[in-house]
């Protein structure tokens, strides 16, 4: 049983403040207070951060725990616990004795044990004539039961913090989703903006976040990206009211188009097409089909939309009425084009052709797939295509038959550059995220 009075460690372990305030504290446990010892375990873990102490002192304490006869720490039932280094090397499922003292010493500095030394340093107990303890030398677990309260409250307050990153998480992704789709959604109806700034702004907000970002960071974080979501979303209103102001009934009718609930272009696709996968079922993917059975002149729209970007500098529509995007997007989405540029670089339009014509034999492409695509895309867009389709060649079975699906769908007017581009920008960030 405790005895109440202070006692110093044995051997050249020096005496310490901290020590002698953990027994004092020790010595103040009211005679009716208990604690549930794995409850209590239980909220250390939890609370391990603010205390100081690792996952293998846990598990010293563990086995500590287990030597103690009663689920309820209480002073009744006396506190100290003298198992030999050996069992507790057993318990701590092989852990080297040096390391276990080592742990041992880790929990009485962090206030968590008190040692109680007998006079030759040994943990043994001496027990009356009814066999009951009368005094026991090892570990002492009051300080446990002393700070239970405190320990819980750490533990909570661990809890709280990790709920609170959670839902700093939470939303900081559903604004990532929301600024990268309303950035799409610009790009696919041409409403006219610095949209590549903006996805470069977004992109450096991203990649600037450390790899282990604290609460601080994660705040900061998200502050910024509800600004620039609400200056996209400011944009676009402002559009939305300046057409139905003008009543624009071109505008509305290529809304009307390209919301086609029967398309199969997805925001983020999917990039699990096993290698053996046809090639025409990929290029669903980035086909909006058009209405069946109206020929071109039911879409005097068009030829408008046609016009309208001629006159835009950076779209610029080339062969099959495809539009080119610029080629900094195109670089950013297709990173692996780079190798194959004049120098390992590519610096104009000239250079990616020059840099496709490379990759179009080294993926077992025909010349003529390659002019055919080139012919109805428009040069800039067919190296645009072999960028994507090197970018993407380990889902792609044949290059070439993949190339003449993609030339026939945009012959038909059922092809568009621009949903392949956004979503290898997406799959792009997210393997640097993975990596980094």
């Amino acid at each position: 049983m405790e005895t109440g009075s202070v006692t110093t460690p044995f051997g050249r372990r020096s005496m310490t403040l901290g020590m002698l305030a953990s027994q004092v504290m020790a010595g103040e446990i009211k005679p009716d207070q208990s604690v549930d010892k794995w409850k209590l375990f239980r909220a250390l873990c939890e609370a391990k951060p603010l205390l100081g102490i690792g996952d293998r002192a846990l598990a010293v304490l563990n086995a500590l725990l287990s030597f103690y006869p009663k689920n309820e720490l209480a002073q009744g039932n006396g506190l100290i616990v003298f198992p030999s280094n050996i069992q507790l090397s057993l318990r701590t499922h092989g852990m080297a004795e040096q390391t276990v003292r080592r742990h041992l010493a880790a929990l009485v500095e962090a206030g968590l044990l008190l040692r109680k030394d007998s006079p030759n340093g040994k943990r043994y107990v001496r027990r009356d004539r009814a066999g009951e303890v009368d005094e026991a030398f090892g570990f002492s677990l009051a300080p446990l039961l002393a700070r239970a309260e405190e320990i819980e409250q750490l533990a909570a307050a661990v809890m709280a913090e990790r709920q609170h990153v959670q839902r700093l998480r939470e939303r900081i992704t559903l604004c990532r989703r929301d600024i990268a789709k309303l950035i799409e959604a610009a790009v696919e109806e041409e409403i006219p903006g610095d949209w590549q700034g903006l996805y470069h702004e977004f992109r450096d907000l991203i990649e600037g976040l450390p790899r282990s970002p604290t609460t601080a960071q994660l705040e900061l974080l998200l502050d910024e990206l509800t600004v620039l979501r609400a200056d996209i979303l400011n944009r676009l209103e402002i559009r939305v009211k300046s057409t139905k102001q003008r009543g624009n009934a071109d505008y509305i009718e290529r809304h009307i188009q390209n919301s086609n609930p029967e398309s199969t272009c997805e925001l983020e696709p999917s990039f699990e097409t096993k290698q053996g996968a046809i090639a025409e079922q990929d290029n669903d993917r980035w086909a909006v089909a058009p209405e069946k059975g109206r020929g071109e002149a039911a879409y005097p729209h068009r030829q408008k939309k046609e016009e309208e970007q001629s006159r835009r500098p950076d779209v610029r529509n080339d062969g099959g009425g495809l539009k080119s995007f610029p080629l900094g997007l195109v670089l950013q989405a297709c990173p692996e084009i780079l190798a194959y540029g004049p120098d390992g670089v590519i610096r104009n339009w000239r250079d990616l052709m020059a840099a496709a014509v490379i990759v179009r034999s080294m993926l077992g492409v025909s010349p003529s797939a390659y002019e055919e695509a080139a012919n109805v895309m428009g040069p800039e867009n067919a190296a645009t295509v072999m960028a994507c389709i090197l970018e993407r060649g380990g889902h792609i079975n044949s290059a070439g038959g993949y190339l003449r699906g993609l030339t026939r769908r945009s012959e038909k007017g059922e092809f568009a550059i621009g949903p392949m581009l956004m979503a290898l920008l997406r799959a792009n960030a997210s393997a640097g995220r993975k990596v980094g």
